[in-house]
C-alpha cells in the first residue's frame, strides 16, 4: 500500500500538468464617463495580477469604443444616486459638462490616463477587447465606427464560449 502511493506521489512531481490561468471577463454596458472607468482599472489590475482580461462591450458601453464618442464622454448627472445633487439640479444646463470636468481633472491628478488613451495601454498590454454584434446592429455601427484596438465583433454566445470558466463583472 505504501508503494503505491509513493509511486503515485513521484509521479505527480515529473508529469507536468499545464495550469490554466485565472480570467477576468468584463461587461461594459453603459457609455458614460463615470462608468467606463472601472472595466478598465479593473482590466488592468488583472493583467497587473498576470490574470488574462477580456472585456465585452455591449449597449450604451459601446460608447466607450466608438470613435465618435470616446473623447467626449460625461458624467451622468441626473438619476446617478451619487451625485451629492438633487436630480432636478443634475439636469440644468451645464451640471454634466461641469461634473465631466471635475471627473477628468481627478483622473488626471491621480495620474490616470483618457479613456482613449487607457483603452490603448490595455490592449498593448494584452487585454481583449469585442464590440457586442447584437448590440452593434442595434445601434447600426459598423466595425469602422470602432476604435483600431478593437480585437472584433463577437455574439454573446461567442463571449459566454470565450471566457468559459472566466470570473465575470458586469458594470
Amino acid at each position: 500500500m505504501a508503494a503505491n502511493t509513493a509511486l503515485a506521489e513521484n509521479r505527480k512531481n515529473t508529469i507536468p500538468v499545464p495550469e490554466k490561468r485565472r480570467h477576468l471577463a468584463i461587461i461594459c454596458s453603459k457609455g458614460s464617463l463615470d462608468m467606463a472607468y472601472p472595466g478598465l482599472i479593473l482590466a488592468n489590475a488583472a493583467l497587473m495580477a498576470g490574470l488574462d482580461a477580456t472585456i465585452f462591450f455591449t449597449f450604451w458601453g459601446l460608447d466607450i469604443i466608438n470613435k465618435a464618442k470616446v473623447d467626449t464622454l460625461h458624467v451622468s448627472t441626473v438619476g446617478n444616486p451619487s451625485m451629492s445633487i438633487p436630480t432636478m439640479v443634475g439636469g440644468l444646463p451645464g451640471m454634466a459638462a461641469f461634473a465631466t470636468s471635475r471627473m477628468k481633472k481627478e483622473m488626471e491628478e491621480l495620474d490616470i490616463p483618457g479613456v482613449g488613451e487607457f483603452l490603448e495601454v490595455l490592449h498593448d498590454s494584452g487585454a481583449k477587447l469585442y464590440a457586442c454584434q447584437l448590440a452593434m446592429e442595434m445601434f447600426k455601427l459598423k466595425e469602422d465606427d470602432l476604435i483600431e484596438e478593437i480585437d472584433g465583433v463577437l455574439t454573446a454566445m461567442d463571449f459566454v464560449e470565450l471566457t468559459d470558466g472566466a470570473q465575470v463583472i458586469f458594470i
